[in-house]
This record gives structure tokens, sequence and C-alpha cells, in this order.
């Protein structure tokens, strides 16, 4: 087994981070890995925000309610980003109205997350720790206000990258007889019976943000997730069509 893919395994996300900077030559690593990722079509339509002033990652951290946002030694926004692209055409004489379909939407949404998941391989390949902020989406509007992002762009994720100052343990992950099927989809009679060591193990695992307690057993975790109220600032649909494209 290479380095790779140890890291792969041992992956875990990390909310706590030395007051260490990474160095220049590190993170122009990390960017060159995101330019080389596959892309659909080649129309690389994804970009990378660095926030670097202070007070915008503590707006950021505000709308992810998670203090550590604000203090990531990098903090990266892939932006889903078809207004590069629309303007090229624009300058062209072309006036593409297709660049805000769902189509071209799911592909450059793809692109923004492939190349967040590279980057996150390539920062752990040289003993970086890294977390996802899908909180950002807590207030998708607020975040296209804050970044100034132009129509035809959105944000798909956050990064925070830096060296670790933590040690949490490996949180557990269901077994893949539940998640690999050959050939087509496969249904099993009683979810719950078949996750019993899941919910087990789940109930063993502590998470650092609540280091007194475990949590939940993953059924639970479930439930509590698909009975919660609606997030009224979380409308993420509404936002993607006030960006210019077309919901069909």
């Amino acid at each position: 087994m290479n380095e790779m893919i140890k890291k792969q395994l041992n992956h875990r996300s990390i909310r706590q981070f030395k007051d260490k900077d990474i160095p220049d030559e590190v993170f122009d690593t990390l960017i060159k890995v995101a330019q080389r990722t596959a892309t659909s079509v080649g129309m690389q339509q994804s970009s990378i925000i660095k926030v670097t002033d202070s007070n915008l990652k503590k707006e950021i951290a505000r709308v992810c309610n998670q203090q550590y946002v604000a203090d990531a030694p990098v903090l990266l926004i892939f932006i889903a980003d078809l207004y590069r692209n629309y303007q090229i055409a624009l300058e062209q004489g072309h006036d593409m109205k297709s660049a805000g379909d769902m189509d071209k939407f799911f592909a450059a949404y793809t692109d923004a997350i492939l190349a967040a998941q590279n980057v996150v391989n390539a920062a752990e390949s040289m003993d970086l720790g890294t977390v996802f902020l899908g909180s950002i989406l807590n207030d998708p509007r607020q975040i296209c206000q804050l970044l100034e992002l132009p129509k035809y762009t959105f944000p798909a994720i956050g990064l925070a990258i830096g060296y670790p100052d933590q040690e949490p343990q490996l949180k557990p992950r269901m077994d893949m007889s539940l998640r690999l099927f050959e050939n087509k989809y496969k249904k099993f009679d009683n979810y719950l019976e078949e996750i019993k060591d899941h919910d087990r193990e789940m109930e063993a695992y502590y998470d650092l943000r609540s280091p007194d307690k475990p949590l939940k057993k993953f059924s639970l975790q479930v439930l509590d997730r698909l009975i919660e109220a609606p997030q009224e600032k979380r409308q993420v649909i509404k936002c993607i069509e006030e960006q210019g494209f077309h919901i069909e």
C-alpha cells in the first residue's frame, strides 16, 4: 500500500490548526493540483477564491456558524463558474443564454467539487489537515454578496487548510456492502438491522467538537436530519436561480 492511499484511508476532518503559515511553494503546488483536475469537456468551469482578509473570514465564519473557519491559515471557496466562458462567448458576439442551464450548472459544480477533493488529497499527502465547509451554504446569498460573485457563478464548497493541532478519532463508516452494488441498485429488507453494527460504532465515537459525550447512533442522526425544521436562510435553489441559472 503506497503512502497516498494510507493518507486517504486515514482521512479525518481537522478543525484546529497550528499558528503556522503554509509556505508559498506548498500553496502553489495545491493550486497546480487544482488546475490539473479533470474538468467536464475541457471547459474548466470552476474557480477558487482564497480568503485572506480577516474581517471577511469572520463574516464567512458567521455564515458557517463555526468560529474555527475564521482562524484557518488558508480558507478557500470553490466556485462553480460559468461567468468566464459566458464572457468569452459574449466578447465574440454571442449572448449565450444557455450558460444558465442546469446541465452546464451541474458540470461546473462537479468541476469545483472534484478540484476541492484533489486539493485535499494533495494537502494531506504533505501532512496538512483539512476540513470541507458545506456550511457556506447555510446562507448562499450572503456568501455570494461577500465574495461579489457575478451572474452564472455559485459557491460550491469551502475548504480550510493548515497544519493539524488535534488528533481526532477516525470516524466510523458503514460497511460498503450497503453502498457498493453490482450492475443494479440493491435494496435491503431491513436497514436498521443492516446498520446495527454501525450504530454501535457511532455510539462509541467521540467528536472533538463535543468531547464529553459520544455521538448519537447513526440511525438517530439520520432521523434528526430528515425531520429537522427547514432553515429559513438556507434557500439554495432560490439563490441558484438568483445567480442566473434556470431550474427546469
